[in-house]
Protein backbone atom coordinates (compact mmCIF):
# COMPACT_ATOMS: atom_id res chain seq x y z
CA UNK A 1 0.00 0.00 0.00
CA UNK A 2 1.02 3.62 -0.57
CA UNK A 3 0.38 5.17 2.82
CA UNK A 4 -0.57 8.77 3.51
CA UNK A 5 2.53 9.06 5.68
CA UNK A 6 4.62 8.48 2.56
CA UNK A 7 3.23 11.62 0.92
CA UNK A 8 4.75 15.06 1.24
CA UNK A 9 2.38 17.89 0.32
CA UNK A 10 3.31 21.43 -0.57
CA UNK A 11 1.84 23.96 1.89
CA UNK A 12 -1.90 24.60 1.69
CA UNK A 13 -2.54 22.30 -1.26
CA UNK A 14 -3.34 18.61 -1.34
CA UNK A 15 -3.43 18.80 -5.14
CA UNK A 16 0.35 19.19 -5.39
CA UNK A 17 1.82 15.88 -4.48
CA UNK A 18 5.33 14.53 -4.10
CA UNK A 19 5.63 10.79 -3.50
CA UNK A 20 9.02 9.63 -2.28
CA UNK A 21 9.52 6.03 -3.42
CA UNK A 22 11.72 3.51 -1.60
CA UNK A 23 12.18 0.62 -4.01
CA UNK A 24 13.93 -1.53 -1.38
CA UNK A 25 15.69 -3.45 -4.12
CA UNK A 26 12.56 -3.95 -6.22
CA UNK A 27 12.77 -3.22 -9.95
CA UNK A 28 11.01 -0.04 -11.04
CA UNK A 29 8.63 -1.73 -13.47
CA UNK A 30 7.66 -4.32 -10.84
CA UNK A 31 7.00 -1.55 -8.31
CA UNK A 32 4.89 0.39 -10.82
CA UNK A 33 2.90 -2.71 -11.73
CA UNK A 34 2.21 -3.49 -8.07
CA UNK A 35 1.13 0.10 -7.32
CA UNK A 36 -0.64 0.90 -10.61
CA UNK A 37 -4.17 1.10 -9.22
CA UNK A 38 -3.13 3.34 -6.35
CA UNK A 39 -1.15 5.57 -8.70
CA UNK A 40 -4.18 5.98 -10.98
CA UNK A 41 -6.33 6.89 -8.00
CA UNK A 42 -3.77 9.42 -6.74
CA UNK A 43 -3.60 11.05 -10.17
CA UNK A 44 -7.40 11.14 -10.47
CA UNK A 45 -7.72 12.67 -7.00
CA UNK A 46 -4.88 15.18 -7.21
CA UNK A 47 -4.28 15.99 -10.88
CA UNK A 48 -0.49 15.99 -10.40
CA UNK A 49 1.79 13.37 -8.86
CA UNK A 50 5.59 13.58 -8.73
CA UNK A 51 7.30 10.25 -8.06
CA UNK A 52 10.88 10.51 -6.81
CA UNK A 53 13.19 7.55 -6.23
CA UNK A 54 12.41 5.32 -9.22
CA UNK A 55 15.20 4.16 -11.55
CA UNK A 56 14.85 4.32 -15.34
CA UNK A 57 17.67 3.36 -17.69
CA UNK A 58 15.90 3.74 -21.05
CA UNK A 59 13.01 5.48 -22.76
CA UNK A 60 11.50 2.05 -23.35
CA UNK A 61 11.20 1.46 -19.61
CA UNK A 62 9.53 4.85 -19.30
CA UNK A 63 7.06 3.94 -22.05
CA UNK A 64 6.28 0.62 -20.39
CA UNK A 65 5.76 2.27 -17.00
CA UNK A 66 3.34 4.86 -18.40
CA UNK A 67 1.31 2.24 -20.25
CA UNK A 68 0.96 0.30 -17.00
CA UNK A 69 -0.06 3.38 -14.99
CA UNK A 70 -2.37 4.85 -17.63
CA UNK A 71 -3.68 1.42 -18.66
CA UNK A 72 -3.61 2.45 -22.32
CA UNK A 73 -1.08 2.57 -25.18
CA UNK A 74 0.76 5.87 -25.55
CA UNK A 75 -0.51 8.26 -28.20
CA UNK A 76 1.22 9.44 -31.33
CA UNK A 77 2.05 13.13 -31.40
CA UNK A 78 -0.30 14.30 -34.18
CA UNK A 79 -1.07 17.81 -35.41
CA UNK A 80 2.19 19.04 -33.90
CA UNK A 81 2.99 22.56 -32.80
CA UNK A 82 6.58 22.30 -31.54
CA UNK A 83 9.78 20.53 -32.61
CA UNK A 84 10.46 17.23 -30.83
CA UNK A 85 12.39 14.05 -31.51
CA UNK A 86 10.47 10.80 -31.46
CA UNK A 87 11.92 7.83 -29.64
CA UNK A 88 10.61 4.27 -29.52
CA UNK A 89 7.20 3.47 -28.08
CA UNK A 90 5.60 6.87 -28.77
CA UNK A 91 8.00 8.58 -26.37
CA UNK A 92 9.22 12.03 -27.36
CA UNK A 93 11.76 14.54 -26.17
CA UNK A 94 10.34 17.63 -24.52
CA UNK A 95 9.98 20.64 -26.85
CA UNK A 96 13.34 21.41 -28.43
CA UNK A 97 13.36 25.20 -28.18
CA UNK A 98 16.65 26.96 -27.31
CA UNK A 99 17.62 26.73 -23.65
CA UNK A 100 17.41 30.50 -23.25
CA UNK A 101 13.69 30.59 -24.10
CA UNK A 102 10.74 30.34 -21.74
CA UNK A 103 7.88 28.12 -22.87
CA UNK A 104 4.63 29.70 -21.69
CA UNK A 105 2.03 27.73 -19.77
CA UNK A 106 -0.25 25.57 -21.89
CA UNK A 107 -2.45 22.51 -21.75
CA UNK A 108 -1.03 20.17 -24.36
CA UNK A 109 -2.87 20.36 -27.72
CA UNK A 110 -5.60 22.66 -26.39
CA UNK A 111 -5.30 24.41 -29.78
CA UNK A 112 -6.91 21.26 -31.22
CA UNK A 113 -10.30 19.59 -30.84
CA UNK A 114 -8.56 16.44 -29.54
CA UNK A 115 -5.81 16.14 -26.94
CA UNK A 116 -4.12 13.79 -24.48
CA UNK A 117 -5.84 13.60 -21.10
CA UNK A 118 -2.75 12.33 -19.30
CA UNK A 119 0.93 13.18 -19.69
CA UNK A 120 4.02 11.65 -18.15
CA UNK A 121 7.36 13.47 -17.92
CA UNK A 122 10.61 11.67 -17.07
CA UNK A 123 13.78 13.56 -16.19
CA UNK A 124 16.71 11.59 -17.60
CA UNK A 125 19.19 14.44 -17.09
CA UNK A 126 18.46 17.55 -15.00
CA UNK A 127 20.15 20.78 -16.14
CA UNK A 128 22.81 22.45 -14.03
CA UNK A 129 20.56 25.47 -13.55
CA UNK A 130 16.87 26.25 -14.18
CA UNK A 131 14.81 24.19 -16.60
CA UNK A 132 11.90 23.67 -14.23
CA UNK A 133 8.51 22.55 -15.57
CA UNK A 134 6.03 24.98 -13.96
CA UNK A 135 2.48 23.81 -13.37
CA UNK A 136 -0.72 25.82 -12.96
CA UNK A 137 -4.20 24.69 -11.95
CA UNK A 138 -6.60 25.37 -14.86
CA UNK A 139 -9.45 25.90 -12.38
CA UNK A 140 -7.47 28.50 -10.46
CA UNK A 141 -6.48 30.27 -13.69
CA UNK A 142 -10.13 30.44 -14.75
CA UNK A 143 -11.18 31.90 -11.41
CA UNK A 144 -8.50 34.63 -11.51
CA UNK A 145 -9.18 35.90 -15.03
CA UNK A 146 -11.18 39.12 -15.11
CA UNK A 147 -14.87 38.27 -15.52
CA UNK A 148 -15.39 40.54 -18.54
CA UNK A 149 -12.39 39.04 -20.34
CA UNK A 150 -13.49 35.51 -19.52
CA UNK A 151 -17.02 36.13 -20.73
CA UNK A 152 -15.84 37.65 -24.01
CA UNK A 153 -13.57 34.68 -24.72
CA UNK A 154 -16.32 32.21 -23.86
CA UNK A 155 -18.88 34.01 -26.01
CA UNK A 156 -16.69 34.53 -29.07
CA UNK A 157 -14.40 31.47 -28.88
CA UNK A 158 -10.89 31.45 -30.39
CA UNK A 159 -9.75 31.22 -34.00
CA UNK A 160 -6.30 29.62 -34.39
CA UNK A 161 -4.56 30.55 -37.64
CA UNK A 162 -1.40 28.75 -38.78
CA UNK A 163 0.86 29.26 -41.79
CA UNK A 164 3.31 26.41 -42.14
CA UNK A 165 6.84 27.02 -43.38
CA UNK A 166 10.49 27.48 -42.51
CA UNK A 167 9.96 29.82 -39.55
CA UNK A 168 7.54 27.43 -37.88
CA UNK A 169 7.11 23.71 -38.48
CA UNK A 170 6.48 22.68 -42.11
CA UNK A 171 3.10 21.06 -42.69
CA UNK A 172 4.76 17.74 -43.52
CA UNK A 173 6.10 17.61 -39.95
CA UNK A 174 2.93 18.93 -38.32
CA UNK A 175 0.74 16.33 -40.01
CA UNK A 176 3.45 13.66 -40.27
CA UNK A 177 2.89 13.15 -44.01
CA UNK A 178 3.96 14.70 -47.31
CA UNK A 179 0.68 13.64 -48.97
CA UNK A 180 -1.68 16.58 -49.43
CA UNK A 181 -4.77 14.37 -49.62
CA UNK A 182 -3.93 12.88 -46.21
CA UNK A 183 -3.60 16.39 -44.77
CA UNK A 184 -6.98 17.34 -46.22
CA UNK A 185 -8.57 14.21 -44.82
CA UNK A 186 -7.21 14.95 -41.34
CA UNK A 187 -8.42 18.53 -41.52
CA UNK A 188 -11.94 17.54 -42.58
CA UNK A 189 -12.12 14.93 -39.80
CA UNK A 190 -11.03 17.47 -37.19
CA UNK A 191 -13.03 20.55 -38.23
CA UNK A 192 -9.93 22.39 -39.50
CA UNK A 193 -10.38 24.72 -42.47
CA UNK A 194 -7.45 24.65 -44.88
CA UNK A 195 -6.16 26.66 -47.80
CA UNK A 196 -3.28 25.64 -50.07
CA UNK A 197 -1.00 28.52 -51.02
CA UNK A 198 1.61 28.97 -53.71
CA UNK A 199 4.89 27.06 -53.46
CA UNK A 200 3.20 24.22 -51.55
CA UNK A 201 2.30 26.53 -48.67
CA UNK A 202 -0.60 25.79 -46.32
CA UNK A 203 -2.78 27.93 -44.08
CA UNK A 204 -5.26 26.45 -41.59
CA UNK A 205 -8.01 27.88 -39.37
CA UNK A 206 -9.77 26.29 -36.44
CA UNK A 207 -12.35 27.75 -34.05
CA UNK A 208 -12.42 26.28 -30.55
CA UNK A 209 -13.85 27.11 -27.11
CA UNK A 210 -11.87 29.05 -24.51
CA UNK A 211 -13.04 26.81 -21.67
CA UNK A 212 -13.87 23.14 -21.26
CA UNK A 213 -15.54 20.84 -18.75
CA UNK A 214 -13.44 18.05 -17.27
CA UNK A 215 -15.13 14.77 -18.29
CA UNK A 216 -14.62 13.13 -14.89
CA UNK A 217 -15.09 15.99 -12.42
CA UNK A 218 -17.41 18.25 -14.45
CA UNK A 219 -15.34 21.28 -13.41
CA UNK A 220 -14.99 24.20 -15.81
CA UNK A 221 -11.39 24.90 -16.85
CA UNK A 222 -9.49 27.59 -18.74
CA UNK A 223 -8.37 25.44 -21.68
CA UNK A 224 -6.86 27.17 -24.71
CA UNK A 225 -3.63 28.57 -26.12
CA UNK A 226 -4.78 32.00 -27.27
CA UNK A 227 -2.09 33.72 -25.18
CA UNK A 228 0.66 31.45 -26.54
CA UNK A 229 -0.27 31.36 -30.25
CA UNK A 230 -0.86 35.11 -30.48
CA UNK A 231 1.99 37.12 -32.00
CA UNK A 232 2.14 39.26 -28.84
CA UNK A 233 3.59 36.27 -26.97
CA UNK A 234 6.95 37.20 -28.53
CA UNK A 235 9.20 39.99 -27.30
CA UNK A 236 8.28 43.36 -28.82
CA UNK A 237 11.23 43.48 -31.21
CA UNK A 238 10.58 39.91 -32.39
CA UNK A 239 6.88 40.65 -32.88
CA UNK A 240 7.64 43.79 -34.91
CA UNK A 241 10.18 41.93 -37.05
CA UNK A 242 7.73 39.12 -37.78
CA UNK A 243 4.97 41.54 -38.76
CA UNK A 244 7.38 43.44 -41.02
CA UNK A 245 8.63 40.27 -42.71
CA UNK A 246 5.41 38.29 -43.04
CA UNK A 247 2.53 40.68 -42.62
CA UNK A 248 -0.27 39.76 -40.22
CA UNK A 249 -2.02 37.42 -42.66
CA UNK A 250 1.07 35.24 -43.13
CA UNK A 251 2.34 35.02 -39.56
CA UNK A 252 3.37 31.46 -38.68
CA UNK A 253 0.66 31.41 -36.02
CA UNK A 254 -1.76 33.85 -34.50
CA UNK A 255 -5.09 33.92 -32.70
CA UNK A 256 -8.28 35.94 -33.13
CA UNK A 257 -11.75 35.70 -31.71
CA UNK A 258 -13.90 33.16 -33.48
CA UNK A 259 -15.62 35.84 -35.56
CA UNK A 260 -12.23 36.97 -36.90
CA UNK A 261 -11.99 40.16 -34.84
CA UNK A 262 -8.69 40.91 -33.10
CA UNK A 263 -8.06 40.03 -29.47
CA UNK A 264 -7.03 42.96 -27.30
CA UNK A 265 -3.38 42.43 -26.43
CA UNK A 266 -3.95 43.83 -22.94
CA UNK A 267 -6.42 40.98 -22.31
CA UNK A 268 -3.81 38.44 -23.41
CA UNK A 269 -1.19 40.06 -21.18
CA UNK A 270 -3.64 39.85 -18.27
CA UNK A 271 -4.06 36.11 -18.95
CA UNK A 272 -0.27 35.61 -19.02
CA UNK A 273 0.00 37.45 -15.70
CA UNK A 274 -2.69 35.21 -14.20
CA UNK A 275 -0.74 32.14 -15.27
CA UNK A 276 2.42 33.60 -13.74
CA UNK A 277 0.60 34.23 -10.45
CA UNK A 278 -0.68 30.63 -10.41
CA UNK A 279 2.60 28.80 -11.02
CA UNK A 280 4.23 26.25 -8.78
CA UNK A 281 7.28 24.23 -9.68
CA UNK A 282 10.16 22.14 -8.39
CA UNK A 283 13.79 21.40 -9.27
CA UNK A 284 14.09 18.32 -11.47
CA UNK A 285 16.09 15.40 -10.11
CA UNK A 286 17.32 12.48 -12.19
CA UNK A 287 14.60 9.82 -12.65
CA UNK A 288 11.79 12.08 -11.43
CA UNK A 289 8.51 10.87 -12.94
CA UNK A 290 5.80 13.55 -13.17
CA UNK A 291 2.23 12.45 -13.92
CA UNK A 292 -0.18 15.21 -14.99
CA UNK A 293 -3.87 15.46 -15.81
CA UNK A 294 -3.50 17.63 -18.92
CA UNK A 295 -6.87 19.31 -18.49
CA UNK A 296 -6.57 20.10 -14.78
CA UNK A 297 -3.00 21.42 -15.03
CA UNK A 298 -1.05 23.36 -17.62
CA UNK A 299 2.73 23.11 -17.91
CA UNK A 300 5.59 25.16 -19.34
CA UNK A 301 9.38 25.39 -19.16
CA UNK A 302 11.83 27.80 -17.57
CA UNK A 303 15.13 28.71 -19.29
CA UNK A 304 18.12 26.59 -18.30
CA UNK A 305 21.89 26.09 -18.46
CA UNK A 306 23.69 22.87 -19.24
CA UNK A 307 22.33 19.74 -20.93
CA UNK A 308 18.73 18.83 -20.09
CA UNK A 309 16.87 15.68 -21.13
CA UNK A 310 13.20 15.29 -20.29
CA UNK A 311 11.09 12.65 -22.03
CA UNK A 312 7.33 12.84 -22.58
CA UNK A 313 4.57 10.28 -23.16
CA UNK A 314 0.86 10.96 -23.60
CA UNK A 315 -2.27 8.85 -23.23
CA UNK A 316 -6.09 8.87 -23.30
CA UNK A 317 -7.82 11.03 -25.91
CA UNK A 318 -10.08 13.84 -24.79
CA UNK A 319 -12.23 16.03 -27.03
CA UNK A 320 -14.76 18.83 -27.01
CA UNK A 321 -18.38 17.53 -26.92
CA UNK A 322 -19.80 16.57 -30.31
CA UNK A 323 -16.49 17.32 -32.03
CA UNK A 324 -15.31 13.77 -32.66
CA UNK A 325 -16.33 12.28 -35.99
Amino acid sequence: MIKTSDLIFEPNSQRRMLLNVDLQGEKTLNWVNNKKQQLRELLDENGVVLLRGLKFLTGKQFSQALEVIFDEPLLEYKYRSTPRSQLKGNVFTATEYPASETILQHNESSYSNVWAMRIGFLCMLPPSEGGETPLADSREVLSKIDADIRQEFEAKKIRYVRNYGDIDLPWSEVFQTSDKSSVEQYCRANQIEYEWKENDGLRTYQILPATALHPATGEKLWFNQAHLFHVSSHAREVKESMLANFGEENLPRNTYFGDGTPIDESALEHIREVYEQSLFYFDWQKNDLLLVDNMLYSHGRKPFRGPRKVLVGMSSLGSHPCEMQ
